[in-house]
């Protein structure tokens, strides 16, 4: 304990306290399995996470994770053609409330596909975008996260 208070004094903004104490309870009330599950949920909503990261978590816990963003569903075949990002995120799931605002905010850098920076206004969306098969994730800013379903 003194190590850890010797540490957190050194520097308290890595939160080494706050984080031995999480993972301490959380193994013991659930399991190690569920701290690591956390750990991954909480790196990914504050824009840590990777595709990569999201394809590995299993279905129920990803839609755990984003229970309560904006949930919008579009059809598979529309990804199977391939759907510009100005018809999705505008026409189809009215995450964007005009294709200019859509425009400035890919130009700004502040437009995530699967944690993934959307550098182009001119990207094509398809099949292998998605996460599992199913999922695509979009992040405006920092926060604002909403989930699209392909079914």
């Amino acid at each position: 304990i003194q190590t850890l208070i010797d540490e957190h004094q050194k520097a308290p903004h890595a939160r080494v306290l706050q984080k031995a104490l999480a993972k301490e309870l959380t193994t013991t009330v659930h399991s190690e399995n569920e701290y690591n599950m956390a750990v991954e949920a909480s790196s990914i909503l504050f824009g840590k996470g990777t595709k990569d990261m999201l394809s590995k978590i299993d279905e129920a816990t990803f839609l755990d994770i984003f229970d309560g963003v904006p949930h919008h569903n579009i059809s598979k075949e529309q990804l199977t053609a391939g759907i510009h990002i100005a018809d999705l995120l505008v026409n189809e799931t009215q995450i964007f409330p005009s294709k200019g605002d859509l425009r400035r905010t890919i130009k700004g850098g502040g437009l995530n596909l699967n944690q993934e920076k959307v550098k182009s206004p001119d990207l094509t969306v398809n099949q292998e975008d998605t996460i599992n098969g199913k999922y695509i994730l979009i992040r405006k800013g920092k926060k604002n996260y909403s989930l699209i379903s392909c079914q």
